[in-house]
């Protein structure tokens, strides 16, 4: 197709055939584009006869992808970033007036511990935004970005979208929480043999923490697996069981008198921080605005006197 074949091709319908490749499903589709189902139907069609091609193969209540749609995809991709982002360069933004919404993820830890402090200062710089947080973890953060749930995340990472960026935003060392008093520090000998909770998203019984040791050629009594953290104060009270937490949280939960914490009684390599987007939200102004609130209050810097 040359340029001026391009006047043939609706942008509207390429959006749409992004999206029904990230989602295989006509419906789901629909909900993600706010537009009704016939609507998206109506595109597929147009996308069929304008691209010479079913793209799609219906398998079961799936919509799987021709070969020559994942060729035309990873063509499209491209210039949909590039045109995001040429488009974005003609907008301002005013963080005084805008009604924006921003969609981001966070671990419970870090909405826990470092988002009310951002909150705060966002209240006064930017009354008019909406916030919206969805839970992000490693195990989530990739698909969360890929379908436009949000547009930026914090929380621990592992492998990221090829277009994907990611800032390391601080080193946690993760500290381990208690609900009894202790007139000395926590021995290793009493670490392993205590009772642990573990914190976990995908109902693990082990984490970070049973590689370290088995390192050291140690191990620890898990008893529980629970998925978010805030139950912690009501589970540790009154009994010997103890947890990690990254040092953020842990020490917010000491300051707000909810549960004792203090460093492990192992070394430990400490875990990365990091926000992630992705690159079509380079020059996007609110977005940098907001990745530039996010490292402020989030940051190493910020811990710093």
């Amino acid at each position: 197709m040359n340029r001026n074949e391009l006047r043939k091709a609706d942008i509207n319908l390429m959006v749409v055939f992004e999206t029904l490749m990230q989602e295989r499903n006509v419906t789901r589709a629909a909900e993600k584009l706010f537009l009704g189902q016939p609507t998206i139907s109506a595109a597929l069609n147009r996308l069929r006869n304008l691209l010479d091609d079913p793209l799609f193969v219906r398998v079961g209540h799936r919509m799987e992808p021709t070969a020559r749609a994942h060729e035309i995809l990873r063509h499209l991709t491209p210039a949909l970033d590039a045109m995001s982002t040429a488009l974005s360069l003609t907008r301002e933004f005013d963080p005084a007036v805008s009604t924006l919404t921003f969609r981001i993820g966070l671990s419970d830890d870090v909405e826990f511990s470092l988002l009310p402090a951002m909150m705060r200062a966002l209240r006064e710089e930017a009354p008019g935004i909406v916030l919206v947080v969805k839970h992000a973890d490693y195990w989530n953060i990739s698909d969360l970005l890929m379908s436009g749930e949000i547009t930026v995340g914090v929380c621990l990472t592992r492998d990221l979208p090829a277009n994907a960026k990611r800032k390391r935003l601080r080193n946690c060392q993760p500290r381990v929480v208690r609900a009894d008093a202790a007139q000395t520090p926590m021995t290793l000998d009493e670490y392993c043999s205590r009772p642990h909770v573990v914190v976990s998203h995908v109902a693990s019984v082990s984490s970070f923490a049973d590689e370290w040791l088995e390192a050291i050629g140690r191990k620890r009594q898990v008893v529980m697996s629970i998925p978010r953290f805030t139950s912690l104060p009501a589970l540790l009270a009154g009994t010997d069981l103890i947890a990690n937490l990254s040092d953020y949280a842990a020490e917010a939960m000491s300051r707000m008198g909810l549960l004792k914490d203090e460093p492990l009684p192992f070394e430990t390599p400490g875990l990365d921080l990091s926000m992630t987007w992705l690159s079509v939200m380079d020059s996007d102004p609110a977005e940098r605005w907001l990745r530039e609130r996010i490292e402020a209050f989030m940051g190493e810097q910020r811990d710093k006197p």
